[in-house]
């Protein structure tokens, strides 16, 4: 058994070697002898301190620091694979900006597809066509940082922002302006811009009920999530009360389970759905005197969604619709294996140009049309508040515009070329299999992670990437770490956390005045813990010091 002395003098040992690490570095970018070996030697010796606290000792922990040339300032384990969570973000944000421009649109369309006649009457199907637009949904954009938002007084509720499916009842507006009177078929949502893959290799099946964790699909909607609402009864013992937003016929909502419980009491909500399921069970408890639990509850098929929502819509706009609401899907039929598939080389890329975005080629009359926000507008949210759907999005919409078919694979296999193509990442360096971080299956070392950081600072579309981390003290998934001077304002990271794995990196503002790139990664940490995070922007703070 390996105790707190043993493991106290083993990290003290790898500090040393840490130190070696560091010296000959800074010998080789032409450091001035001693003082600069010093210097980092006295960084690593600070940082081993931090990581012999028996709460975080048992971590593994990889660290690299570069300057914004790429000369190595200090490593530990800066070749090993550790969980990015969602530094993946990172490597997928890149390469769509790279590959679509910051100006990429994506068009949303309502087509008839059948014999439509003058009198109104349409004899086929009414088709949603999904085209990767990630904002069908009351999202505001562009961002805005939390201490620009307006302030609401104490005690005042805030107002209500856009309706979910603002952009749903613009389309079915249009759809009504048309004339069309009569539908003899179907509601359509077609998302077969991308094959039906809702899920990654190795996304937990737990996961699958929550909003992080919800499908992927061409035809998003909502972020294909609903918010599920539950209040407290009017006394102890009186069922609870559940809202849905958006409303729009889809799931069962079984609240046969939940009650209100004594004062006191706390909140114990469950939720749980049974995969392909549309029935949403709800039950537990809460108090009488508690506030309402808010939860975001994914949307198994959004596609179908969608079409069901788009029904009721031109239902109510006295459009006759004689047939149901459905989804159209393509399968895939790729049998080959991800790993071998996603290093499959792809026909010659054009580097030099901007892709665009991809659309289904569908035949039909359109009836209405939807244009997204720019990309660079939804990479900001996405990198900000670290949405998930929205990177896996990203993922596929690269596959479908460079490599033609927007699958899994495929925007895996265009990530992988950009990275060791463009960036000069070592290609055994990284594995991954979503474009998020929702995986366990993804690995990347800290040192892929920093020369990712170094390419981008070179790019004319750096200034826009930039942009969409996280800052510390002030926004996104930063906005209540680093709050304190020196650090606030000067940290521009992107966080991960999955499971025990955490990560940062990104960009830091030191006291010296030079800008330096870091990557911090821990997995695995002690469960349940965030002792790993504190340790983690304890070594920020020291890099930021001491560079």
């Amino acid at each position: 058994m390996l105790d707190f002395a043993h493991m106290k003098r083993w990290l003290m040992g790898a500090a040393l070697a840490a130190m070696c690490c560091c010296a000959a570095q800074s010998q080789q970018v032409g450091c001035d002898g001693a003082a600069a070996v010093t210097a980092c030697s006295d960084l690593a010796a600070k940082i081993a301190a931090v990581l012999t606290d028996p709460a975080v000792a048992r971590a593994h922990w990889g660290i690299k620091v570069t300057t914004m040339e790429g000369a190595p300032l200090y490593s530990m384990n800066e070749a090993q694979f550790f969980q990015p969570a969602s530094n993946t973000k990172m490597f997928t944000t890149a390469t769509a900006l790279a590959l679509l421009g910051p100006g990429a649109t994506f068009e949303t369309k309502v087509m008839a597809q059948g014999s439509y006649s003058a009198a109104g009457r349409l004899a086929g199907d009414v088709v949603l066509v999904g085209a990767g637009d990630a904002n069908l949904s009351g999202r505001e954009i562009p961002y805005v940082a939390p201490a620009m938002r307006p302030k609401v007084p104490a005690g005042q509720t805030p107002p209500p922002g856009p309706l979910a499916l603002r952009y749903l009842d613009e389309m079915a507006d249009q759809v009504a302006k048309t004339g069309l009177k009569t539908v003899n078929g179907d509601v359509v949502g077609d998302d077969t811009l991308y094959p039906w893959e809702p899920y990654a290799q190795d996304w937990s099946i737990d996961d699958t009920v929550w909003g992080y964790g919800a499908p992927v699909s061409a035809l998003a909607i909502n972020d294909n999530q609903l918010k599920v609402t539950v209040s407290p009864g009017e006394a102890a013992g009186r069922p609870a009360h559940v809202a849905v937003d958006p409303v729009a016929p889809y799931y069962t909502v079984d609240t046969s389970g939940l009650t209100t419980g004594a004062a006191h009491s706390g909140s114990h909500v469950e939720m749980e759905r049974a995969m392909g399921s549309k029935v949403l069970r709800i039950y537990g408890s809460i108090a009488v005197d508690a506030h309402a639990d808010e939860e975001e509850v994914a949307i198994h098929d959004p596609a179908e969604y969608a079409a069901a929502a788009l029904k009721s819509m031109l239902e109510a706009r006295g459009i006759v619709v004689t047939g149901v609401a459905r989804a159209r899907h393509r399968i895939s039929n790729d049998a080959r294996g991800f790993l071998l598939a996603s290093r499959e080389p792809l026909p010659a890329i054009d580097w030099s140009k901007s892709y665009g975005a991809a659309s289904a080629a569908l035949e039909g009359t359109v009836l209405a049309r939807h244009v997204s926000p720019v990309l660079i507008e939804d990479m900001v949210v996405t990198n900000k508040v670290s949405q998930n759907l929205h990177a896996e999005m990203f993922l596929h919409n690269v596959g479908a515009a460079v490599a033609g078919d927007g699958s899994t694979v495929n925007g895996a296999r265009v990530v992988r070329a950009f990275l060791t193509t463009r960036v000069g990442i070592d290609p055994d360096d990284f594995i991954f299999f979503d474009g998020s971080g929702l995986s366990g299956h993804d690995l990347v070392t800290p040192r892929a992670a920093a020369r990712l950081l170094q390419y981008a600072s070179t790019q004319p579309w750096f200034a826009d990437w930039k942009r969409t981390l996280p800052i510390g003290g002030e926004d996104g998934s930063l906005v209540e770490r680093f709050g304190k001077a020196p650090l606030k304002d000067h940290v521009f990271a992107k966080t991960g956390t999955l499971g025990e794995a955490r990560a940062l990196s990104g960009y830091l503002d030191c006291a010296s005045g030079k800008t330096v790139i870091f990557s911090v990664m821990v997995s695995p940490h002690a469960p349940g813990s965030s002792a790993d995070r504190v340790a983690m922007d304890r070594i920020v703070g020291l890099i930021a010091a001491e560079e």
